[in-house]
């Protein structure tokens, strides 16, 4: 029998009529035979919700009792969905992360799973039963109650894809699959047929919202074939797979866009072995990640060090890089939250030459001026004023992408 895990996205539960169009979704598939398991998150609008109910009785609410709180999204759209199916007939069954059993750490708000428990989730199967799993959320040793973090629920549904060894992994949404940019910024993007994991980690990480980052990574780790499409018709989406021979014929499959960039300069730093450790240590302490780092060559002993963080934490990390700053006699630091991050990817960049310099100049002969610069095997990035990152994706989709068709 073949197993398919489903995961629909908090539009796609958005509402009544929007659960009984799934259940009848579920239903036509369940109705070919397969086993199916459906992973939901909460609906539409309901999280934003809950966090604003916490935050109107306590500005910073605990982490432990914002997990509890905001598990109970999900857990209302996995027995409305279970309500529905039952309705029509279909036999199912809803699970919450506690029931299956989802293990994980105890970092609430952004819990890493550690393993599944699937014997549950297979007598249900064998049973003929829909399995209608609440996403987003797990249990930590402790018996509390975690969340996965933003997006958690696309995540939970490799996971369990992954346990149970399924045959692939659709994750429907309201989108309709992954485009070579934003339809919204480029009228002219193209949805892909298939991508490879390693180009989809690199543009879920660079600020495309189609996958959450995490997912890719586990669909990567177990092999997981998914398939990202739309639940609000039939039309085909796009497969997320292992790299297959004639990916790298095309040199940059997709041109990502991040808003959510600040940059710091910490100025003056001296050139000395260890300082580095001293500035960023704090931060990965207080779990602020740090993604771009630039150190200028030393002049006169000193040093500038730039790099970006997510605008949500700058403001954090401030506090902690003028201490440290004055600690170790920097001469001050500075921060800029008008940035973004552009960035082109394509595994055809590995065996392509001459990628970063077509940018380069697409950039230069619109007058934007790059900032900061990044590479990987298969990623260019660069960081620049706020104001161009529309116009950048839409110049390099023009010349890397649509020109090379």
């Amino acid at each position: 029998m073949k197993t398919v895990v489903q995961k629909y996205g908090g539009t796609s539960v958005g509402s009544i009529e929007r659960i009984q169009a799934v259940a009848d979704r579920v239903s036509t598939l369940r109705a070919t035979g397969a086993a199916v398991v459906t992973v939901v998150s909460a609906m539409s609008g309901e999280t934003n919700r809950l966090i604003g109910l916490a935050k109107e009785l306590a500005p910073q609410p605990t982490l432990r009792e914002m997990d509890v709180l905001l598990s109970t999204g999900e857990q209302v759209s996995a027995s409305l969905l279970a309500v529905a199916l039952n309705h029509r007939g279909v036999r199912a069954r809803s699970f919450l992360g506690h029931q299956i059993r989802i293990d994980t750490d105890s970092c609430f708000g952004r819990a890493r799973i550690r393993n599944i428990d699937v014997a549950g989730l297979r007598k249900s199967l064998d049973a003929g039963e829909v399995a209608v799993v609440a996403g987003f959320q797990g249990v930590d040793p402790e018996a509390n109650i975690t969340t996965l973090g933003r997006g958690g629920s696309d995540t939970s549904a490799v996971a369990v894809a992954a346990a149970l060894q399924a045959d692939s992994c659709e994750i429907l949404t309201d989108v309709d699959g992954v485009y070579t940019t934003d339809p919204r910024i480029c009228p002219e993007a193209r949805k892909l047929d298939r991508i490879s994991y390693d180009e989809m980690l690199e543009l879920a990480s660079l600020g495309a919202k189609v996958l959450q980052i995490r997912s890719v990574e586990a669909a990567k780790r177990f092999d997981v074939p998914v398939c990202v499409r739309t639940s609000f018709s039939d039309e085909p989406g796009t497969w997320v797979v292992r790299e297959e021979e004639g990916m790298e014929d095309v040199v940059v499959s997709g041109v990502a866009l991040d808003r959510d960039q600040a940059k710091i300069t910490v100025r003056g730093v001296p050139d000395k072995p260890g300082l580095a450790s001293k500035l960023l240590g704090p931060m990965a302490s207080a779990g602020i990640v740090v993604d771009m780092i630039i150190q200028n060559a030393s002049e006169a002993g000193d040093t500038d060090m730039t790099f970006t963080v997510p605008q949500a934490d700058y403001e954090r990390a401030l506090p902690m890089l003028e201490a440290v700053a004055q600690e170790i006699g920097a001469g001050g630091v500075t921060a800029d939250a008008n940035v973004v991050k552009v960035s082109v990817v394509g595994l055809g960049m590995r065996s392509h030459a001459g990628v970063a310099a077509r940018m380069f100049d697409v950039l230069a002969t619109e007058g934007i001026n790059i900032q900061m610069i990044s590479t990987s095997e298969i990623k260019i990035s660069v960081v620049l004023e706020a104001k161009y990152g529309e116009l950048a994706v839409r110049v390099l989709h023009r010349a890397l992408v649509e020109e090379a068709l």
